[in-house]
């Protein structure tokens, strides 16, 4: 027998993924039907993605998806670069050989779709090595955390992953995490994850210049 995943967790893959877009109504009549539970199950899941960020409520006027400003990103971005500067540091240190073949491979599969263009196939790649990483760390509270900063800025990340010359670029920089990370390096590890994520920064505030501007 198959057992659904939880409501809460196939709303959230569902706004991640974009089939629920940033400022789009969350009417819980229509996801009774979409994931076959009652108004209760669905209440509870849209208290839980509020609670992450994920969805805004309003009294008397429902759910939507919330909108995350790119200066917002910003912020969730910096706050990530400490959390998986810390993160990158610790799964040098805790990495075995198995993680290592794990690591290896998925960047084997992030250059085979870089090769292929396919941006959206890296893009699903890339959340699986942060999380792969954050698992080998073995932190729960920096998992948590991060997990939850991940998702309230997906949208930004998706439309970051959809840029022309992107990926080329985002993939020398996993290279360089993965190989810190197998070479058992903390520190070298640390640098190439903030280094990282502060060329996602910049391209967050070219955004938002260029939206200052329009």
């Amino acid at each position: 027998m198959v057992i659904a995943a939880p409501v809460a967790d196939r709303l959230r893959d569902d706004i991640l993924e974009g089939v629920f877009p940033p400022g789009e109504r969350l009417i819980e009549l229509q996801l009774t039907d979409r994931y076959g539970v009652g108004r209760a199950a669905i209440r509870a899941a849209l208290v839980e993605l509020d609670a992450e960020g994920l969805v805004q409520r309003e009294a008397n006027r429902g759910a939507t998806v919330r909108r995350i400003s790119v200066a917002e990103a910003v912020e969730i971005t910096e706050a990530r670069a400490a959390l998986e500067g810390l993160v990158a540091g610790l799964a040098a240190q805790r990495a075995t050989d198995a993680d290592n073949d794990e690591l290896r491979a998925l960047i084997a599969e992030m250059r085979e779709a870089v090769d292929q263009d396919d941006k959206l196939r890296y893009s699903k790649l890339n959340r699986t090595l942060h999380g792969a990483l954050r698992r080998i760390a073995r932190h729960q509270v920096a998992d948590d955390l991060v997990a939850n900063l991940r998702n309230r800025a997906a949208h930004h990340q998706f439309r970051l992953a959809l840029m022309p010359g992107r990926a080329v670029e985002s993939l020398a920089q996993h290279s360089a995490i993965v190989d810190a990370v197998t070479a058992g390096d903390p520190r070298a590890a640390e640098e190439a994850m903030r280094a990282h994520l502060a060329s996602v920064i910049d391209v967050l505030r070219q955004w938002e210049r260029f939206d200052a501007h329009a």
